[in-house]
Formats: C-alpha cells, sequence, structure tokens
C-alpha cells in the first residue's frame, strides 16, 4: 500500500476511493487499546489553540444587525417569513416555495447538481446556515442583503416564475392581518391599477409593458410590499444556525484541558485532518471563522462546461448588486447611507473576478452533496482530489498525500450537526 509520501495526482477518483478504504481499515486496526496512554496527538500549540477557538462555534458572534432590514429582530416578522417561505403560492404554478430548493431537512439544501423549480437553474442551491452572518449573497454575490435575497428567485422564470404584482396581491389578500401588524397599514391596489402579471424583473416584455403602464405611487407600492415580504422571509432564515458539532464539543474539552473527554469526540484520523486542515492543507486561507468560511470570491480553477456559456461568477455579480433597485443604498432599504459600508466600498475590479465564485460554509457539508457552485463534484473525496490536483493560485494542496485526504475527509465529517431554526 502507498506511504504517506506518495501522491494521487494521476490516479482516478475510482482507484483513490479504493484506497481510501483500505487506508481507513487500516486505521481502524490500528487504533489504541484501553491500555494505551492517551496519544500527544491531544496536545496543541498556543498558536494552534488560538486557531481552533477562532473556528469553534464558542467564538460566534450574537448575530449581527442588518441596518437595511429593521424588523430583522421582530419575532411576527420571523413567524410572518416562516410562513411566506414554505408558501407555494409564491410561485406561477403554485408548486414552489422557498423551501423546494432549501429542504430543512437536508440542511436547507436539495442535494441536486442544479437548482430545481418551474425549470432547472444553471448553480446549485446554496446552504443558509448561519447567512445571516454574511455581507453578500448568492455565488456571484449579486445581492447585498438576505432579504433582497430572499426576493430574487420569485421572479426567475427557472425558479419561482412569479411577479412582484402577483405577491403583492397575495399579501393583501391572504396575509393583510400578518403584514399590517408588522409594517403598518398596506397601500391599496387593485387589478386594474396593478395587473398581477406586471413585473419589470422577470424579463418578460408583456410583463414590463405592464409595469410600465402603472402609475409611479402604484409600482412603489408594488416594491414597497415586494421588499417587506423579503424581509420577513429574511427574519425567519437568520435563524437557520449551526449547533454544535463534535468538532466544537472537542475544542471545548481541549480548552477546559480535558484529554479524556477530548478523545471521546474525534477519532484519530479526523484529529490528524484537523491539523492538516489548520496548516499544511492551508484550508483556512479561505474556510476560517466558526462558519468556516471568509465569504470571500475566489476562482478556484474549475473547468468550464462546454455546452454552457461561461459562468462569469462574481465578475457579473458586482455589476447587478450595484444596480439593484433592492440594495442597501435603494429606497427600500431602511438603511443610512453611512450604513451601508459594504457597498460604498465594493470592489468594483471586475475583471479579477472573473470565475469566481463564493466561498460556502463548511458547516454540515458532509450531509448537502454535491459540491461546487455547479454541482460538479459528487462526493468530498471528488472535492479533495481536485484540491490536490489543482494548479490554481488560489489553492495550495499538491503535497498532500492519499492518506492525507482522507484525514481531511474524517476531520469535515465532524462538523455536521443539526440545525436551529423557528419550528
Amino acid at each position: 500500500m502507498p506511504g504517506d509520501g506518495v501522491r494521487c495526482r494521476d490516479w482516478s477518483p475510482v482507484i483513490y476511493g479504493l484506497l481510501l478504504a483500505v487506508v481507513l481499515q487500516a486505521s481502524l486496526l490500528a487504533g489504541r487499546s484501553e491500555a494505551d496512554p492517551l496519544p500527544d496527538i491531544h496536545q496543541w500549540s498556543g498558536e494552534a489553540l488560538k486557531t481552533l477557538r477562532s473556528l469553534s462555534l464558542s467564538s460566534l458572534p450574537p448575530l449581527p444587525k442588518d441596518p437595511s432590514n429593521a424588523y430583522q429582530a421582530d419575532a411576527r416578522a420571523i413567524e410572518f417569513g416562516k410562513s411566506l417561505f414554505f408558501d407555494q403560492r409564491l410561485s406561477a404554478n403554485g408548486k414552489v416555495s422557498c423551501a423546494t430548493c432549501h429542504l430543512p431537512n437536508v440542511s436547507f439544501t436539495d442535494r441536486l447538481p442544479l437548482a430545481k423549480g418551474m425549470g432547472t437553474t444553471t448553480r446549485r442551491t446554496m446552504p443558509l446556515i448561519g447567512v445571516a452572518y454574511h455581507a453578500s449573497f448568492f455565488w456571484d454575490g449579486r445581492k447585498d442583503s438576505l432579504w433582497s435575497q430572499a426576493i430574487g428567485p420569485i421572479e426567475s422564470s427557472v425558479e419561482h416564475g412569479a411577479t412582484r404584482s402577483m405577491c403583492a396581491h397575495l399579501i393583501t389578500d391572504k396575509y393583510r392581518k400578518q403584514y399590517e401588524e408588522i409594517f403598518g397599514t398596506l397601500p391599496k391596489i387593485t387589478h386594474k391599477s396593478c395587473p398581477p402579471q406586471a413585473s419589470p424583473g422577470t424579463g418578460n416584455p408583456a410583463a414590463i409593458r405592464l409595469w410600465n403602464a402603472m402609475k409611479p405611487g402604484d409600482r412603489d407600492a408594488v416594491n414597497r410590499i415586494y421588499a417587506n415580504l423579503g424581509k420577513a422571509i429574511a427574519a425567519y432564515v437568520s435563524r437557520i444556525l449551526p449547533q454544535p458539532a463534535p468538532f466544537d464539543r472537542y475544542v471545548d474539552a481541549i480548552v477546559a484541558g480535558d484529554p479524556e473527554a477530548a478523545a471521546e469526540l474525534l477519532a484519530p484520523e479526523a484529529i490528524q485532518g484537523l491539523r492538516l486542515f489548520i496548516g499544511k492543507a492551508k484550508c483556512t486561507n479561505c474556510h476560517m471563522g466558526p462558519l468556516f468560511t471568509n465569504s470571500s470570491f475566489h476562482n478556484i480553477g474549475l473547468a468550464a462546461s462546454k455546452k454552457k456559456p461561461q459562468d462569469r461568477g462574481r465578475a457579473d455579480g458586482i455589476n447587478l448588486v450595484l444596480a439593484d433597485e433592492f440594495n442597501c443604498l435603494g429606497s427600500y432599504s431602511d438603511a443610512k447611507p453611512d450604513e451601508c459600508t459594504e457597498l460604498r466600498f465594493l470592489d468594483r475590479n471586475t475583471s479579477q473576478y472573473v470565475g469566481a465564485f463564493k466561498t460556502p460554509t463548511l458547516r454540515n457539508v458532509a450531509d448537502r452533496s454535491p459540491y461546487m457552485h455547479a454541482g460538479q463534484m459528487k462526493t468530498l473525496a471528488d472535492v479533495l482530489i481536485f484540491y490536490q490536483q489543482s494548479r490554481s493560485r488560489e489553492l495550495g494542496h499538491q503535497n498532500l498525500t492519499a492518506a492525507e485526504l482522507l484525514q481531511l475527509e474524517a476531520f469535515l465529517k465532524t462538523l455536521s450537526s443539526p440545525l436551529a431554526f423557528p419550528q
């Protein structure tokens, strides 16, 4: 069997998978007996311990305030948002809701390579775990708040396929009491003043003509209702939070000086993977903090599909967020201009972001395959092989061995836990 010094750069995923099975079996057979003393594997340097603490949920700060959403902490908005999140009437065919792609029982993803609503999208569903801590949304960052992200898919022809006018009528007809308790009196709209098919955001020429024919005050009323709908959904989604995983409990035990408890929480191969994660593998260059993401954008060298146009990723997302009428500086934001620091100081150099996509959280990563922005990789092993073989300047994993990839995978599996969210 290859030793630690053997690389797997030219091996196929099938051969690599067989090797991992052999290495794992050997690792299990080589486990220490009950009579063995606790190994030095639980001894961490001061710098390493500092890094472990930074990755643990014990370092996760309280939910940040979104200045553009004054209702994020409102308990009534959270409950209202929950109703909207699961409401299939916010779609053209009455069969698609936010929960169609963000299933609570699979970490609020869908385990599909590409998301499917009214049609099939060009990217996979992003996880919602701890998303309220982020400053940009979607794989390309084309939205700068959780509430503006929430309303984006509703007008997408391949997601909900609805219009904002249709949503305004649904709120007026079915949710008036809940809405007015939170946001105040609903503006008056009728089917004549506001045709349900009217919308500027679907790309449908007929919908755009109907929208442009509406009076400015009626368009503003619809936009206001639509934005508030998003703010309620965001209030609910902001409460989708990770709970302590085996990794977090391990760090707690190490910090408490209890190596016996630590030894019961993580297997030796997972601890070795953790050492690689914060050291040789350089994973914390991008996957840092308690949510294991820097929330930034990187081109990791994924080959473009020969059958589809190039996905420019963040390069297009920059202009989209700047032009968004629902961004932090827009008239439907609750923020003061000087509170929109992320948008005001946005890096607008699109050329350096071609093919760059947002770093996703690694929380529950083992439970939400496939991986990458378009589901290009089926398993964690596939991802690790890609990183090991990659020549991208964004990555530095070329010196990892097959055994080390297995150890990294074992560690990543310790980041899974149930989620907390309003039931």
